[in-house]
């Protein structure tokens, strides 16, 4: 039997949940014999689309039996997919609800389905944590995804579900990179109306956007300004074990929303479609999780709480 060949497609190098994504392709293949290509976009879907078909109108070498695809932009390719399924390559589309999935599925037998993580449910973890962590209400400097991003849309309407009213927020754009986000918030620190802002959060729709703001805050920022800054409980989302959860567990931040890497998932189904001959479903959803659980989180804000009127009180 031939030994399957796949094309993995993502968005940049310069982001924990990417690399993992990566990690995770590449351990899958070794485990199930096939070969494997890793393309990253440097989160441009122009770039992303021209790689994509290259390998897909290439007529000089062997092509792909079916394409993994984290789409970088707003637009998931609809015609890249269809020029793949024409060719006979399979598409699997990962983190991202596709309309055209449904219509290709119906002309083409080659196997094309989504593996994708529950954006919505993502957002609704971090609310529930901002609840957890300022029962009391207050302000938060929420930083999004890229305005074009379907997963960074998603995850501001659940969390915005799960908000408390009496929790505000601050809204600023980011890349899903840690750079992205240091230059953000620098930015913003650069404004006099910085100094006039109160925040009591700093939540980040991705761990490594988290930890940018913070950076930004201690490089920026002195004196008490800067530890208070710095002192602040800062969440994120990906909680990958080295990266988000590490960092929870090290006190850099204190929370996040575990979201498993889903590229070695989608491997081993697209693997099993070309045996088998049989389609996968339609669309496939992996689990997320809050890390601590949201009732810790909450347990541990009431103990903080204690422990800060107990001072108060005998100063």
């Amino acid at each position: 039997m031939k030994k399957p060949s796949v094309l993995v497609s993502l968005t940049t190098k310069d982001n924990d949940y990417q690399q993992e994504q990566a990690a995770a392709a590449e351990q899958t293949a070794r485990r199930l014999g096939v070969d494997l290509q890793i393309l990253f976009a440097d989160n441009d879907a122009i770039t992303q689309s021209q790689q994509l078909l290259k390998v897909i109108q290439t007529t000089s070498g062997p092509r792909p039996d079916f394409i993994v695809f984290e789409p970088a932009g707003g637009t998931a390719l609809p015609q890249v997919a269809r020029a793949a399924a024409a060719a006979g390559m399979g598409w699997v589309v990962v983190n991202r609800d596709v309309e055209y999935i449904s219509d290709l599925r119906r002309s083409y037998r080659v196997p094309i389905f989504a593996v994708t993580s529950d954006h919505e449910e993502v957002g609704r973890l971090q609310g529930q944590q901002l609840a957890a962590l300022l029962p009391s209400g207050g302000s938060i400097l929420y930083i999004q995804g890229p305005a074009e991003s379907l997963a960074a849309k998603q995850r501001s309407a659940g969390m915005y579900e799960t908000k408390p009213v009496n929790i505000q927020l601050k809204i600023m754009k980011a890349q899903w990179t840690e750079e992205s986000a240091y230059k953000t918030v620098s930015s913003w620190l650069r404004l006099s109306t910085s100094h006039e802002t109160h925040i009591d959060l700093v939540a980040a729709q991705d761990d490594s956007m988290a930890l940018g703001a913070k950076k930004a805050f201690q490089d920026h920022t002195t004196g008490p300004s800067r530890d208070r800054w710095v002192s602040l409980p800062y969440t994120g989302c990906d909680g990958l074990p080295k990266t988000g959860q590490a960092w929870v567990r090290s006190g850099l931040l204190t929370a996040t929303v575990v979201i498993p890497p889903n590229t070695g998932q989608a491997i081993e189904m697209g693997v099993q479609a070309m045996r088998t001959g049989t389609m996968p479903p339609e669309r496939s959803i992996t689990a997320v999780s809050s890390f601590p659980t949201i009732e810790t989180l909450a347990t541990n804000q009431r103990e903080r709480n204690r422990l800060l009127k107990t001072t108060s009180a005998g100063s």
